[in-house]
């Protein structure tokens, strides 16, 4: 049974995290070989360190002349992502830092079980099981820790960037424990929040006074009382950050990219693979499925599982969960999901217009609770299927 009473926690990480890095760079990556092809293969690791990155895997482009120039231009693309993220720190900097590009061509029986027909039809790219799941806590139907999480670090981010405070740097991580009633979010129990900053002299308290306005001005009004507990810095000076404090890596931050523990997860990692691997895309099409669910008035909460193998073209299961909140018995969710949204990889891409330069924006601040943007960019927030299912049912 579901508990009604409990404090549940979610953290995120900024977009100068050496993780995030990590997914930005190699998203700009696969943003670059769409630009050139909408069915560029790109599976992409980055790997960062002080004064160094390091970039391997495989990509693939219809037209291979085109793959060494394209290769070629991974280092500015770093460079770019570096700059951009603000680092410029003697150990860790845009300019100085080295780059070792590794990548080469897809393989050969990778791309076979893709390309190859399945009962006519494209595969997946492996095998795996990926998670959607959405809740009433929030209007953007997302679990409550990890939104405010994510705005917390948004906001400083935008602040920093702006240049309206000057001393705060690019790393840092937000946590968030909110006390739930009767399942619904309702204070702030406690607030951590570990940002670098560039003065030795700035103490915690300090760093505290610099960021708690703009955290009191992105979570709701009373979810902050006087009960509530204040972490900021807690270990003291925070100055040397980024990969040259800690190294970093590609896909470490799953958690943070999705529901911030509040549901399942799969286990693959999102960054750095375009949407023929079902890591991806099947992950973006389980939440648009669960939200719509949501927002088609069936259930309060709902988790979506997906499950396919590499080379079959259709999902080998579909599951419902709504918690003890449905509307609509599970059985019948999942097979109005069936009839309304083709599972298929290509089925996927096309429903959710996926094969498009969208993903460097998804590298930081999570995958899911944004907006869906005008040029396809968070296409699986849309809510557009809801009709569908409800006519399915």
């Amino acid at each position: 049974m579901t508990r009604d009473n409990y404090i549940f926690t979610s953290e995120s990480v900024s977009e100068g995290h050496p993780d995030k890095v990590c997914d930005r760079i190699s998203d700009s990556i696969l943003d670059a070989f769409l630009t050139e092809e909408r069915e560029a293969r790109v599976a992409c690791e980055t790997f960062a360190t002080t004064n160094r990155v390091v970039i391997g895997g495989e990509v693939g482009l219809s037209d291979k002349s085109k793959l060494a120039d394209y290769i070629g231009r991974v280092e500015d693309i770093a460079r770019a992502c570096i700059k951009d993220i603000g680092y410029e720190q003697d150990k860790f900097h845009h300019a100085t830092c080295e780059i070792t590009n590794l990548l080469h061509q897809q393989s050969a029986h990778i791309a076979q079980g893709v390309d190859a027909a399945f009962d006519k039809e494209e595969g997946a790219g492996d095998q795996g099981i990926m998670f959607g799941y959405a809740t009433t806590e929030t209007k953007e139907l997302m679990p409550a820790p990890i939104q405010y999480a994510h705005a917390i670090l948004r906001r400083l981010a935008e602040v920093r960037k702006s240049g309206e405070e000057p001393t705060l740097r690019p790393d840092a991580k937000s946590q968030i424990s909110l006390r739930y009633e009767h399942g619904i979010p309702v204070e702030v129990m406690s607030i951590v929040l570990s940002t670098q900053h560039s003065d030795e002299a700035q103490t915690s308290a300090d760093i505290r006074a610099i960021v708690e306005p703009y955290i009191l001005e992105v979570l709701p009004e009373g979810m902050i009382t006087p009960k509530t507990e204040w972490w900021v810095n807690p270990t003291g000076k925070f100055v040397i950050g980024g990969p040259d404090g800690d190294a970093g890596l590609t896909g470490r931050k799953i958690i943070v990219d999705t529901y911030g523990g509040a549901a399942p997860h799969g286990g693959g990692a999102f960054s750095g693979k375009d949407p023929t691997k079902v890591d991806r895309s099947a992950a973006y099409a389980a939440r648009y499925l669960a939200k719509n669910v949501v927002a088609a008035g069936m259930a309060d909460r709902c988790t979506i599982q997906l499950s396919y193998a590499i080379g079959v073209a259709k999902p080998l299961s579909i599951y419902a969960d709504t918690h003890g909140t449905g509307e609509v018995d599970p059985v019948v969710i999942e097979r109005a999901i069936a009839q309304a949204m083709d599972l298929t990889p290509r089925g996927i891409r096309e429903h959710l217009g996926l094969n498009k330069p969208i993903y460097q924006r998804t590298a930081a601040y999570g995958h899911f609770g944004r907006p869906p943007e005008a040029d396809g960019g968070f296409s699986w927030e849309r809510t557009d299927l809801a009709d569908a299912l409800k006519r399915a049912v």
